[in-house]
C-alpha cells in the first residue's frame, strides 16, 4: 500500500507549513507565522519579568499558542482560554509531587509581571483591581491550590495539558489503517445523499439529484437481504421545485434532530428564477463584495444569478399519527431558510447537516464557479461563497436583527459564532477559504472532528478538519500549494496576509490519474464493530471510483494522519451480485457520488451502480486478526479481491455529479 503522512495544525489559524521560529522554541510544523512569533516576543519583553525562572516559565506559556496541539491546550472548541491548560499532578492523580502548574506558582508567585497573562481570567477572585497592569500571582490568588484549580488540568484522551515544552503524545497509541475493505451491494438505486432516521431505527433516507427522497429499511449485517425501498413511492418528491441540469439539482438534505416529534426536515437545491416564481433572492455578485454583475459575462456566458441555491424547510406532520412513523411528507415548502443567487454555474457545494452537539444547521457553499474563483469570493469576508455557514433554524430572527446583522435568510445567528461581532465578516460564517466542499461529517465519537473534503481546481484534492473561524486558504492556496489565478477582476489576497489551515489529508491529481483529473468525496470515521480492523479510520474516495482511502490518526488525537490507498472488493455472497469491470473480476462501482452512515455506524458508498455497504473482512477472505468468526458468520468460500481500476474508456454517464467537481 502507498502511504503518505500529513499533519494537522490544530490551532485556530496556523500559517507556516514548516520552519524554525526565532523566539518560540518550535521547529517544523507550527501554528504561528514568523510575524506572530515576533509579536509574542514583544509581548514577553513588555512584561519586564526580573526573575529568570519565572521568565522562562511565562515564555513557554505564551509560546504555547504556536504548539501544533494548541487548539486542545487552549480549549478552542469550548471556552477559549488566555493560558493553556497547565499540567497539574493533583488533577492527574499522579504519584509525583510536582507539576508544571506548581512550578509556575513557585517561580512566579512573588514576581511582578506587567500585563500578566494570568490576570484576565480572575473575575471575582481577584484581590487587586481588574485594571491593574502590574501584579504578582499572590496579589491575584490566595494559594497555589486556587491558582492551579483555575489554570491546571490533566491530560486526557483528547485534551493534553501543557508541561512547559512542546506537546508530545504517546506514539504507540494508534489504530493502523485496514489492509483491505470488503463490500456488499444492497441496492441498485443511484443516490447522492444518505441520512439515518433521527429516531435511531434501522431506517435511512436516500435522495437523488433530481429531487426525490426515499425512506428505506436497512437490512441487518449477514442477513443476505437487500435494502427495503419502493422506488415508485418516494417519501417526498420535490422535482417540480428543483432545477436539474448538468450543473444543478438537489445537493443536500437534513432532518432536524427532533424530527421524530416535530417532523421538520430541510432540502438544499438549485432553482431557475425563469421557471420558478419562488426562485428569487439576493445575487452573490453585488457591490458589498466588490462584484459588478454586468462584468461577469466576460468570464462566463449566461444570465448572472439566473440560478439560485435554496435551503427550504418541509414537514412530515399530519401525514401519520406521528412523524416517527410517517412514510410520506408533503412537498409544500413550510418556509424558506436561505436563497442566494449564483454568479456562475458550478461549485455550489450545497450539503447541509445538523451539528451533533449544538443542534445548529451547517450549510456548505462552494466559491460559485468559474475557473480559479476570479472574484476571490472564498476569501471575501462579506461573501457567503466559499464558506461554511452555521445558523439557528429553531429561532426566527426579528426584523431588527435581520437588518442589523444583514442576514441572508430566515434564521438566527448562534451567540458563539466566531464573527458575530465582527463588522468586516458576515455573521453566518463558521469557516471560509473553501473551493467546493463535497461531503462533510462529524466524527460520532469525537464531534470536534468536523471533517470536510474540498474539491480542488487542477492539482490537489484535500480533506480539512474544520475549526471555528478557520481559513482554509483557497484561492491563495490549492491544498498545500500556492495557487496562481489566471484572472483576478475581484482582486488578490496575498499569502502573507492570511493564516491558512492546511489539509490533514489529500492527494495530487497526477498521482492517481494519468489524465490529471480527480474529484474527492468526503466520508466518515468508521465507528462500526462490523469490521474491527477498519474501526477508527477515516474513509474517503474519488469520483472515478478507482480509489478508496483509509486514514488513521497516528497517534490518536494527534492530528497526524497516515493514509493508505486501500484495496477493496465485493463479497461473493453479496445480496445483489456485483457487476465487474470488463476483463476482470473487480466490482464496477462506476462513479462514487458520496458516502453514508446509518444509526449503527456502518458506512455506505453511494455510487452510480448502486448502494454498497462495508461488511466483515472474512466475507472477502480478507484477514483481520480482530474479527471473531463464528458459525453464524463463516468466511466466504472464495476470494474476490484487488484494486478496482476503472479504465477511462468506461467513464460514461457523467451527468450525475461530475458537473460540479471539475471547474
Amino acid at each position: 500500500m502507498k502511504e503518505a503522512k500529513v499533519r494537522l495544525k490544530k490551532r485556530g489559524q496556523p500559517s507556516s507549513k514548516t520552519g524554525r521560529l526565532s523566539f518560540c522554541p518550535y521547529d517544523g510544523k507550527v501554528c504561528c507565522s514568523k510575524a506572530q512569533d515576533v509579536q509574542l516576543q514583544k509581548q514577553f519583553e513588555a512584561m519586564n519579568i526580573s526573575d529568570s525562572s519565572c521568565a522562562s516559565a511565562v515564555k513557554s506559556i505564551i509560546c504555547a499558542t504556536c504548539d501544533p496541539f494548541s487548539a486542545k491546550l487552549f480549549n478552542v472548541d469550548s471556552e477559549p482560554r488566555s493560558v493553556p491548560i497547565l499540567c497539574n499532578s493533583t488533577a492527574a492523580s499522579s504519584q509525583r509531587n510536582d507539576s508544571f502548574c506548581s512550578s509556575v506558582w513557585q517561580s512566579c508567585q512573588d514576581v511582578l509581571i506587567l500585563n500578566s497573562p494570568f490576570a484576565p481570567a480572575l473575575q471575582s477572585k481577584a484581590v487587586v483591581s481588574q485594571n491593574a497592569t502590574q501584579s504578582k500571582l499572590t496579589d491575584l490568588w490566595q494559594s497555589k491550590s486556587d491558582f492551579c484549580n483555575a489554570f491546571g488540568g490533566a491530560s486526557g484522551e483528547s485534551s493534553p495539558c501543557f508541561q512547559g515544552e512542546p506537546v508530545s503524545l504517546n506514539k504507540t497509541d494508534t489504530l493502523p489503517p485496514p489492509k483491505s475493505i470488503c463490500l456488499e451491494k444492497i441496492g441498485n438505486g443511484s443516490y447522492i445523499n444518505m441520512v439515518p432516521h433521527p429516531d435511531g431505527s434501522n431506517r435511512a433516507f436516500f435522495s437523488n439529484l433530481a429531487g426525490k427522497i426515499w425512506l428505506a429499511t436497512i437490512p441487518e449485517q449477514d442477513s443476505g437481504e437487500v435494502m427495503g425501498v419502493d422506488e415508485s413511492s418516494p417519501f417526498v418528491d420535490l422535482t417540480d421545485q428543483v432545477y436539474l441540469d448538468t450543473s444543478f439539482g438537489m445537493m443536500g438534505m437534513a432532518f432536524h434532530p427532533n424530527f421524530a416529534t416535530n417532523g421538520r426536515f430541510f432540502a438544499s437545491f438549485n432553482c431557475d428564477k425563469e421557471k420558478s416564481p419562488g426562485c428569487s433572492g439576493r445575487c452573490a455578485c453585488n457591490s458589498d463584495v466588490g462584484c459588478d454583475p454586468s462584468q461577469l459575462g466576460s468570464l462566463e456566458s449566461g444570465e448572472v444569478c439566473k440560478y439560485h441555491i435554496v435551503v427550504a424547510e418541509y414537514s412530515a406532520n399530519g401525514t401519520a399519527s406521528s412523524p416517527s412513523v410517517a412514510d410520506k411528507a408533503r412537498p409544500r415548502e413550510v418556509q424558506r431558510i436561505f436563497t442566494l443567487g449564483l454568479p456562475f454555474s458550478a461549485n455550489h457545494g450545497g450539503q447541509i447537516l445538523f451539528g451533533p452537539d449544538d443542534g445548529h444547521l451547517y450549510v456548505m457553499l462552494g466559491d460559485g464557479g468559474s475557473k480559479g474563483d476570479p472574484y476571490n469570493f472564498a476569501q471575501n469576508k462579506k461573501s457567503l461563497l466559499g464558506k461554511i455557514m452555521r445558523v439557528d433554524v429553531d429561532k426566527l430572527p426579528s426584523e431588527d436583527e435581520m437588518a442589523k446583522l444583514d442576514l441572508w435568510g430566515n434564521y438566527s445567528i448562534p451567540k458563539d459564532n466566531p464573527y458575530l461581532e465582527d463588522r468586516e465578516m458576515q455573521p453566518e460564517i463558521w469557516a471560509y477559504g473553501l473551493r467546493n466542499p463535497w461531503r462533510c461529517s462529524f466524527d460520532s465519537e469525537r464531534p470536534s472532528y468536523f471533517m470536510c473534503a474540498d474539491v480542488g481546481q487542477d492539482q490537489y484534492e484535500e480533506v480539512d478538519i474544520i475549526s471555528k473561524g478557520g481559513n482554509y486558504g483557497w484561492r491563495v492556496y490549492e491544498g498545500p500549494q500556492e495557487f496562481e489565478p489566471q484572472k483576478t477582476p475581484g482582486g488578490n489576497t496575498s499569502a502573507d496576509s492570511i493564516d491558512p489551515i492546511f489539509p490533514v489529508l489529500g492527494y495530487s491529481h497526477s498521482n492517481i490519474n494519468k489524465l490529471g483529473s480527480a474529484a474527492i468525496s468526503g466520508g466518515f470515521f468508521y465507528r462500526s464493530q462490523t469490521d474491527p480492523c477498519t474501526y477508527g479510520s477515516y474513509l474517503y474516495g474519488d469520483l472515478y471510483a478507482s480509489h478508496i482511502w483509509a486514514a488513521s490518526e497516528t497517534p490518536r488525537n494527534s492530528g497526524n494522519f497516515t493514509t493508505s490507498d486501500t484495496p477493496f472488493s465485493c463479497a461473493t455472497d453479496s445480496p445483489i451480485k456485483c457487476d465487474v469491470v470488463p476483463n476482470s473480476n473487480l466490482p464496477a462501482l462506476e462513479y462514487i457520488f458520496s458516502f453514508g452512515q446509518d444509526n449503527k455506524r456502518d458506512v455506505y458508498i453511494l455510487t452510480q451502480s448502486g448502494v454498497y455497504r462495508i461488511v466483515r473482512p472474512s466475507r472477502c477472505n480478507y484477514a483481520c486478526s480482530k474479527e471473531v468468526v463464528t458459525s453464524r458468520n463463516p468466511p466466504a468460500s472464495a476470494p474476490s479481491h484487488g484494486y478496482f481500476l476503472l479504465p477511462h474508456s468506461a467513464m460514461k454517464l457523467l451527468l450525475l455529479l461530475a458537473f460540479l467537481l471539475f471547474l
